[in-house]
C-alpha cells in the first residue's frame, strides 16, 4: 500500500500541513517531502520514455533534453547557495549547548548526504543545519585559521606581537594607575590601536583571517546543504 505524502491530505492541504511542520519543529519531514516529491517524478517518466523508446527512436533525443534540463535545474540550486545568508538566524544561544559529535552526527554516513532538489531545499538545509552544528563550524573556522597561521610565520609573529602589546598595556595601566588620568588612559589607548592595526596590516595578519574565512564558509555552506535534515534529539521524559 501507497501512502501520499500529505497524510491528512483528505481534510489539511499542502500548504497548510507544511507551516504546520514548520510551526512543530519537524523539518526533517519536509526535507524527506521535498525530496521524494522530486525523486519520484523523473523515475516514473524516466520508465515511460524508455519503454517508448522500443517503439520511436526519436525519444532519444528527448531523453538528451531531459538530462541537460537535470544538469541545469542542479546548476541552479548551487547558484542559488551564493544568495543565502546562513548566519542571518543565528543566535548566541546556539553557540551555548554542547559540541554534536564530529563523527556520529557532523559527519554521519554516506546515506545522510543528498543533493537539494530545490533552491527552497537547500535554503531550509542551511538555515537549520547552520544552526544545529554551528559550534562545529566556528571550531573549523578556528582550525583552518590556525593552519594559514602555520603557514605564514611572520604572520603569526605579528599576531603574537600585537597580543603582547596589549599585555604590557594593561600590566603599565595597572602598575602605574592609568585609569585616574582618563584623558593619558584615551590617548594611549588610541595609540595602541594604532599600532596594533599597523602590525596587523604590515605582517598580513587579515590575509590569513580572509583565508580562513574563505575555506570555512565554503565548507560550511556546502555541508550544510548537502547534509540531510535528521530528527533533532528529544530530551527524554522522567517518569
Amino acid at each position: 500500500m501507497v501512502f501520499s505524502t500529505n497524510p491528512l491530505s483528505l481534510s489539511v492541504p499542502d500548504p497548510a500541513f507544511e507551516s504546520w511542520l514548520r510551526e512543530s519543529g519537524y523539518l526533517e519531514l519536509l526535507d524527506q517531502r521535498s525530496s521524494s516529491s522530486t525523486t519520484t517524478t523523473p523515475a516514473t517518466t524516466a520508465a515511460a520514455t524508455s519503454s517508448t523508446t522500443t517503439t520511436n527512436p526519436t525519444i532519444t533525443s528527448a531523453l538528451t533534453g531531459g538530462l541537460f534540463v537535470s544538469l541545469l535545474s542542479h546548476l541552479i540550486t548551487l547558484l542559488s547557495l551564493l544568495t543565502l545568508n546562513p548566519l542571518s538566524k543565528l543566535t548566541t544561544h546556539d553557540f551555548s549547548g554542547q559540541t554534536p559529535s564530529w563523527t556520529r552526527v557532523f559527519i554521519g554516513d554516506f546515506g545522510c548526504y543528498s543533493f537539494p532538489s530545490t533552491a527552497d531545499q537547500a535554503r531550509l538545509r542551511v538555515h537549520e543545519n547552520v544552526k544545529r552544528y554551528a559550534r562545529n563550524y566556528a571550531s573549523l573556522f578556528i582550525l583552518f585559521f590556525a593552519c594559514a597561521l602555520y603557514q605564514m610565520p611572520l604572520t603569526l609573529i605579528g599576531l603574537i606581537s600585537s597580543l603582547a602589546l596589549w599585555d604590557i598595556f594593561k600590566f603599565s595601566s595597572d602598575k602605574w594607575g592609568w585609569e585616574r588620568y582618563p584623558v593619558i588612559q584615551q590617548v594611549l589607548i588610541r595609540t595602541a590601536q594604532c599600532a596594533t592595526a599597523v602590525i596587523l596590516v604590515w605582517l598580513n595578519v587579515q590575509m590569513a583571517l580572509f583565508c580562513a574565512l574563505c575555506v570555512s564558509y565554503t565548507v560550511m555552506i556546502l555541508h550544510a546543504a548537502f547534509r540531510k535534515l535528521t530528527p533533532a534529539k528529544q530530551p527524554s521524559r522522567q517518569r
